[in-house]
């Protein structure tokens, strides 16, 4: 699909570096999210090094997933 992610990598400040399969690249910012549900977990910054893609999406080990949706919503472009 065209938002699946190829590339996802961390940076700081629960900053994510993600590239697309379209050739859209950016920042997504984690920081809004980590106060909510499951979320939280990621405020570990040792857990929020284990994300990952599974299916296009990126995730980590207990279940967290960033919808597509808000992916491509919420990316930034770099500077």
């Amino acid at each position: 699909m065209y938002w699946d992610v190829k590339v996802v990598k961390v940076e700081d400040d629960h900053l994510l570096y993600v590239e697309l399969e379209n050739g859209q690249k950016g920042f997504f910012d984690m920081t809004p999210y980590l106060d909510h549900g499951i979320f939280r977990e990621l405020i570990d910054e040792s857990y929020f090094k284990r994300v990952g893609i599974l299916f296009g999406a990126i995730t980590w080990p207990n279940g967290q997933d960033i919808a597509p949706e808000t992916l491509l919503a919420e990316l930034k472009q770099p500077a």
